[in-house]
Order: structure tokens, then sequence, then C-alpha cells
């Protein structure tokens, strides 16, 4: 959770019409394949929308996936300003030990820039790869993977690059990035707690993640907005602000639907172009959309399986709500309301079985044909009854995930993941239930058959780090900044 609350304002005052908010809230709860979970939207310095779909808070850390690079960006601009990292340097200076190793010429060739823009010279991913060639050091494998083309001539979206900004960073700078970037961007921006996935141990992975609140989304695009200075004191160059939100490589592939394509309008250091300003952005749907046009930022967590149609809305709906002077907020008391009561539907079921109770009670499930091929680490599920209900238990070999079937409203619990269910019995015969791992975008909805005493598990939205229960979570800080208040 933020440290010092932002500045708020009405809709109506900051000229944004109530009416296109609530026509955009409609749209994202009517539509079947994008699940919301926040939304915040800025407008001349001012927090005018605010809402969390329950079980998601305002102060839970939440990932964002590939919507950390814009943080790595960040890093690497306070470096580049203090001197302790050149755009126009190669890569393998800051790697001296790989001297040896290195001998193809486009990835000796390769120079910052090129990593911070995605122009590697690959043509393609190079993750599996650049970890399958050195575990231990995936910048080893990267710069041992060659790239097809010249650094600086070709756009690919490639995790690798990042990791390799990430990685000089921290070298640079002796420091991980949470620890570099906290009296930064952080400490100054009002930023609390969060948590970076490090791999391997030691060092925080730049391109994916990053754990934090929405809010600290929303103050990262609002620095950006504001061209790096916060509260009147510049903590970023806008030299870096320019250089890092402009198109340094070309990425659209030049048919009719390009125009249409939030993909396909360039790339800058760890940022998008978009067919409206800029963005950082993260899979299922983690966005900060920078739009200096309107002065608005608009920053947003959800699980959409299409990202394009979530922007579309946002296009659609929100872009004309942003007038040029205030209005009469006949909407404002309403909006206000509504988003303060915004929530996720419930899984339909009952609260305990119609009949046959006791056969339910202490029932151990397998995976349904002996393995549960989506949720592979899920090895049993067992069903048990006390006198307040009934809970679920999900199996990951002898690490057990325990959770309580609720009578009304999303049921959260903490241990291992946090992770909140809700649902219950179609049938006698069936216990169907959805679980949120609410620090995730991710829902999987567990189904148990007390006639063959078998379980299926869905994922809706696949992680991208791993399946394992354990992994769906923010890591533990290594070192929790002071003040910050933490959230389990």
């Amino acid at each position: 959770m933020s440290t010092r609350p932002l500045p708020v304002g009405t809709p109506a005052a900051q000229g944004v019409d109530a009416s296109g908010v609530h026509a955009f809230l409609d749209a994202v709860e009517a539509a079947p394949d994008i699940e919301p979970h926040s939304l915040m939207i800025m407008r001349h310095g001012h927090l005018v929308a605010s809402g969390w779909w329950a079980p998601y808070t305002p102060e839970r850390l939440h990932l964002l996936y590939s919507l950390s690079k814009s943080f790595t960006s960040t890093a690497a601009g306070f470096a580049v300003d203090e001197g302790l990292l050149r755009l126009d340097d190669p890569v393998i200076s800051y790697f001296p030990e790989f001297e040896d190793d290195i001998t193809d010429p486009r990835s000796r060739a390769m120079l910052v820039r090129h990593v911070a823009s995605m122009a590697s010279g690959h043509l393609a991913e190079t993750h599996d790869e650049a970890f399958r060639r050195d575990r231990e050091e995936p910048v080893r494998g990267f710069l041992l993977t060659p790239p097809g083309r010249d650094p600086g001539s070709v756009f690919a979206y490639n995790q690798p690059t990042t990791y390799t900004l990430a990685a000089i960073v921290q070298r640079v700078t002796g420091q991980s990035l949470t620890e570099y970037l906290r009296p930064r961007l952080f400490d100054p921006l009002g930023i609390g707690e969060v948590a970076w996935l490090e791999r391997p141990a030691g060092r925080e992975i730049g391109f994916s993640g990053l754990h934090a609140a929405t809010d600290a989304i929303a103050r990262l695009g609002q620095l950006y907005l504001r061209n790096g200075v916060w509260e009147g004191r510049r903590l970023l160059s806008a030299e870096w602000i320019a250089e890092a939100t402009r198109v340094h490589i070309a990425n659209g592939d030049g048919t009719a639907g390009a125009a249409l394509s939030d993909w396909q309008q360039g790339y800058g250091f760890q940022f998008w172009k978009s067919r409206h300003g800029y963005r950082g952005d993260g899979a299922y749907g983690q966005f900060c959309l920078v739009l200096p046009d309107h002065d608005a930022v608009i920053a947003t967590t959800a699980a959409p399986d299409q990202m394009q149609e979530l922007l579309d809305l946002v296009w659609r709906h929100l872009l004309p709500a942003f007038g040029d002077t205030p209005l009469r907020g006949d909407q404002d008391a309403a909006l206000c309301e509504r988003l303060s009561r915004l929530a996720l539907p419930l899984a339909a079921g009952t609260p305990a079985p119609p009949e046959r109770a006791a056969a339910w009670d202490g029932t151990e499930f397998a995976p349904a044909g002996g393995v549960c091929a989506d949720q592979r680490s899920l090895t049993g599920v067992v069903v048990t009854a006390d006198e307040d209900g009934w809970n679920l238990s999900l199996a990951e070999g002898d690490t057990r995930c325990d959770l309580r079937l609720g009578t009304t409203g999303w049921t959260t619990g903490a241990a291992p993941v946090p992770a909140a269910v809700s649902g219950g019995w179609t049938d006698a015969d069936t216990l169907r239930v959805d679980v949120l791992f609410v620090e995730t975008p991710h829902r999987m909805t567990v189904t148990c058959s007390l006639r063959d005493r078998t379980f299926t598990a869905r994922w809706h939205t696949t992680p991208l780090h791993g399946r394992s229960l354990s992994l769906l979570r923010a890591p533990v800080p290594r070192k929790a900044p002071e003040g910050a208040r933490t959230t389990v």
C-alpha cells in the first residue's frame, strides 16, 4: 500500500464525464473474457476514480508480469542519469568474464540500447534457449545464442534482453532493482512494499515477477506523464523519459490490421507505443496507460484472455470521457458509490451438499485419469466439514492449501498462498469451486466428483512462472522497507 495518499478530485472537477466511466465498467463486467481486478484513473494530477473488484483490495500486491519491464527501464534511467550506465556501450563490456566465450560478431556488437529496445537482432523469443545454454548465468546463455540479424535492425519481444538490462543495472549499482529503486523511485513516490521474483537467487529477473499494488502503477505513470518530476522535484531526467517512450524500433507487420493493434505501434525502452499515448503492460491485463494528450493515467490489473479487447474498451469509453473543461458532476456520487462496491460474480453452488453430507466429509479425491493435466502439480483434494462449515484442501505433495467454503461472498485465506474461494455443490455428486490466487491474475476451477472420487482442475489463465501453488504469491522480500505496510 502507498505510504501517503494521492491527491483526490471529483471526475467533474477534472473534466471527466462519469457516464463514460460507468460505460467502461458496464462493458468490462459484461465481457465474458475480461475479469477486472482494479482500476485507477488520474486526471490533471488527481485521482478521480478508483475501485477494486472483491476479493481484490487496494493494499494487495498483484503480479504485474511484463509491466515489470517498465520499472526495470526506470532503474536503467536512473543509472544512466547517474553515469553508471551508457546506452552505447557493448553489452559484453559489462560482463568481461564472458569475453572469451562470446565469439559471435553480432552478440559482441549488441549495445545496451539494443537490449533496452528489444532490438538485439534475434528473430524470436530466446528465453528457453538462453536458460538451456546456461541456467546459472542466463546472460551468458543469451549472449551464446547468435542473433539472426544485426542488432538494432529488427524487433522481437524477447525476455532475455530485459533480463540482461536488469543484470547490468544490478551489476553497476551493486544492488537489487528494488534496493536501487527504493530511495530513487519508491520512497519519493510514496510506494510501499513491493516484491520481485529472483532467478537465480539474489538477482531480480527484471522482465517479469514484480508484485506491487495498483497504486504503484498509477504513480509510475504519473511520474512519466510529468516528465520525471514528482511534487515539484525532479527525480528522473526529461531526456530519459523522452528516450524511453519514443519509438526506437518499428514492430508493425505491414498488414491492414496493424493500425488497429496496440502491439504494432512501435517500441521504446521497455515501453510500448499505443494508438493513444504509450504504456507499460503485462500479461493478462496489467496496464499503465500514459495519455499525454489527455493529461491522464489509467492503471489496471485484470485477467482478460485477449488484452486488446480491454484496451479497445478503454479507447471506446474512457477516452471520450476526458473533456477540456469542468463538468456539472451529476453522476459523480453514483460513480463513487458504484466503485466502492465492485465485486467479481460468485461461482454457482450451495454452501453444503444437498444430501449425503456424511459421504462428502473426509473424502479424498484423486486426479481424474490418474493425472491432472492442466494443474500438473496438484496431487489431491480433500473435503472436510466442521462445526463452522465446509473446507477444501488442495494437496501438492506434502504441501496443502486449505480453503474455507463460505456461505456468502468470497472467502479469503493466506496459507500457504493468499487465495479466495467461491462456489459449492451444483448437485449431490458434484462440488465446484473457483479459487482466485489474489496476488496474481490467476483463477482455477476445481471440480470434485463424489461418484468416482476424482477431481479436475482448470486454469482460466495459465501461470507463466510455473503452476506450483507455492509460486502463486508475492515473493517474501529479503528486507521490508521501513514504514511500508505488510500484506499477507
